[in-house]
């Protein structure tokens, strides 16, 4: 069982003589001004909520963009700051970029081109040449940052996301003393989707500077393995999972990521929680309705309108969910990318089918969808996943959605039921989840009416399987594997096992 302790000791043994880097676009940590103060906020992202427990057992530098109003004034003249503030144990190096190379590295190439691109929901990816410019020019910028942090020193620097595939090769150009891996969090799509981004090959060279490429699930491997096979003059080593271009061996594999499982609830069981409960349910005059909730992004890929749908179709066909069992369904979303028509849109159609399905079936002041559309808090969020009677996750395309791993890692009192999308990369392991195509409405209304009257008994074997499962492949798993993989390549380099040129 890997835990806090066993990662640091691993790392203790077998990474004394390198830096651990990480490189994301998102910083773990976040310094704004709130009035002539500074508050520090931990963003609403599965992969902060992923990696930091990783960066505090291992320590080192974590390079990322700088997106707070205050951070310029917290970091020193390197532009780092010790991280996390009530308790310090590693660096976040912050880049800086202007705001036009942001909205065309982040909102235009990154989100309008390969999110779309990525996610197969049938929103048309969108190319310029000038977003493309940016993504290169900051991809740059991200290059400069790490080569400053490892100077001369030997490293293994762990990259993040698609909105860095073209460091790894700007980074080895430079320093040939760096092991690199890339962890690709969203799905990557058949080589027939990806071949219609003009900048294929670019893309899929820059990916392949790295050592070892890693997806959530071996569905995403093969696809990657058959895109570069197709697009690409290399050699496909499909024994090996392994493809070699320009004097290097990358190997792919799948390392499906998780969620820090015994912090997670051990916070559950704070007393704080059951007081923010009973908060919530005097502000919003609950008493002993059925509670349902979702928890997102505001993201088309995430199927908040489908879910929406579906407790209106419930409350029409099971009339009994507004008179007698009452049913109230919370939808937690954060704003994200509004700047973006497509999401603009998106919030716009949030908001008028919450009116228009409260106004429809609204009974004596009860209303049976709350939308709250605001950061909240860890503790307001342990509070909400603690008194659903079940969580629906309905995205459309998932890489692995760590929102589903949170629900049921909270869950000590192995009650609830998750409701989860069959296209996410958590149903291959939650599979006594209550799978739904979310395509389907019809599909949803029978498993939220199978969630609310399911027995006690059931719902606990249902849990204590899942919790069983995530509580093993934990978080400090998936960082100790990929670890253990980055050393297992280091040392063949050094045996000049995986020089290889074509």
């Amino acid at each position: 069982m890997w835990n806090k302790d066993s990662l640091q000791q691993l790392v203790k043994e077998n990474l004394s003589d390198y830096l651990f880097v990480v490189v994301s676009n998102r910083e773990p940590y976040i310094h704004n001004y709130v009035g002539s103060d500074i508050e520090c906020i931990v963003p609403a992202s599965g992969l902060t909520v992923a990696l930091d427990p990783v960066m505090r057992a291992s320590g080192g530098v974590w390079v990322a963009h700088g997106s707070g109003s205050a951070d310029k004034a917290v970091s020193d003249k390197k532009s780092c700051v010790r991280v996390p503030p009530e308790s310090p144990s590693y660096t976040l190096k912050r880049v800086w970029i202007t705001e036009e190379e942001f909205d065309r590295y982040y909102l235009g190439f990154s989100n309008e081109a390969l999110w779309p691109l990525c996610h197969i929901v049938y929103q048309r990816p969108q190319f310029n040449i000038d977003d493309w410019n940016a993504y290169k020019q900051v991809n740059r910028l991200f290059a400069d940052a790490v080569l400053d942090v490892i100077k001369d020193r030997k490293a293994f620097v762990f990259i993040q996301d698609y909105h860095l595939t073209l460091l790894s090769r700007m980074i080895k150009a430079r320093h040939r003393r760096v092991v690199t891996a890339q962890f690709w969090h969203i799905p990557w799509p058949n080589r027939e989707a990806f071949r219609i981004c003009p900048w294929q090959n670019e893309i899929l060279d820059g990916l392949l500077g790295n050592d070892l490429l890693g997806f959530h699930i071996a569905y995403h491997c093969d696809n990657f393995i058959q895109t570069v096979d197709r697009a690409l003059e290399c050699k496909v080593d499909y024994e090996d999972n392994a493809i070699i271009r320009s004097n290097n061996k990358t190997y792919v594999a799948p390392f499906p990521i998780s969620v820090d499982f015994d912090r997670i609830s051990e916070n559950a069981r704070n007393p704080a929680v059951d007081a923010e409960i009973a908060a919530i349910r005097e502000k919003y005059h609950l008493t002993d309705e059925i509670i349902g909730i979702g928890l997102d992004r505001i993201d088309y890929t995430k199927g908040i309108p489908e879910r929406l749908k579906a407790i209106d179709n419930l409350l029409t066909e099971y009339p009994k969910y507004k008179y007698n069992n009452r049913l109230v369904f919370f939808q937690l979303a954060e704003p994200s990318r509004i700047k973006i028509p497509r999401y603009k849109e998106l919030n716009d159609e949030i908001d008028c089918m919450v009116e228009a399905i409260n106004n429809k079936h609204e009974v004596e002041g009860w209303k049976p969808i709350i939308y709250i559309k605001e950061h909240k808090s860890p503790l307001t969020l342990l509070a909400f996943n603690k008194m659903a009677a079940f969580c629906m996750v309905s995205s459309l395309h998932d890489g692995m959605n760590l929102v589903a791993k949170e629900f049921v890692s909270i869950r000590n009192d192995e009650d609830g039921v998750l409701i989860l999308s069959r296209f996410t990369g958590a149903a291959r392991e939650l599979t006594e989840a209550l799978m739904i195509n979310p395509f389907a409405v019809d599909s949803i209304v029978d498993s939220i009416v199978a969630a609310i009257e399911m027995p006690r008994e059931s719902r606990r074997k249902r849990m204590v399987l899942m919790r069983a499962k995530v509580r093993n492949n934990n978080i400090y798993r998936w960082a100790a594997d990929i670890l253990s993989e980055l050393m297992k390549i280091d040392r063949a380099s050094s045996e000049n096992l995986h020089g290889i040129s074509i």
